[in-house]
């Protein structure tokens, strides 16, 4: 789906374009809880694109970021679900928390969060002439998340990069 929309283009991402493949497929393949959760992830995705000021075409990166919040509220709304004994709701959150996984690269380990950070600081101390301190952690952060693609969340992440700096 090209073409142009006041001037923007509005070529699909590689990972919107593969959504959209997706759920063509499930339709035929008359899958109704992958043809619910891919439309609600494009409607998702179709909200943040026309949000903001001007319309605008999210890249891989922001189509990712935006999967990984969905993910993170369905498995919040699982685990309250399963503190109201709602185990059929939560079941539901999970099922659509794991199509949606499909779509999110592969999580980072413990030991690729530390090589991550490692690597991080190493070129953060090349870039200052010395081992930054915990008032560079932003700078640290930024060439972390960078790297790890949504990998892991960032939570995950600035506890590493704190602990390593400190």
């Amino acid at each position: 789906m090209g073409g142009h929309y006041r001037g923007l283009m509005t070529d699909d991402s590689a990972l919107k374009a593969r959504i959209r493949t997706d759920l063509t497929t499930a339709m035929k393949a008359r899958d109704t809880e992958t043809v619910a959760t891919l439309r609600m992830v494009i409607a998702a995705i179709g909200a943040e694109e026309v949000s903001g000021s001007a319309a605008h075409t999210l890249t891989d990166e922001q189509v990712t970021s935006l999967l990984m919040r969905e993910n993170k509220k369905r498995a919040e709304s699982a685990s309250i679900f399963d503190e109201n004994n709602r185990s059929e709701l939560a079941d539901k959150e999970r099922a659509e928390a794991a199509i949606i996984s499909r779509y999110l690269p592969a999580p980072l380990d413990d030991a690729g969060v530390d090589a991550l950070v490692a690597d991080a600081i190493a070129q953060v101390t090349v870039d200052l002439g010395e081992p930054p301190a915990m008032k560079q952690m932003g700078q640290v952060m930024k060439i972390v998340t960078e790297r790890a693609a949504g990998g892991a969340d960032g939570k995950r992440l600035s506890t590493a990069v704190r602990s390593a700096l400190q």
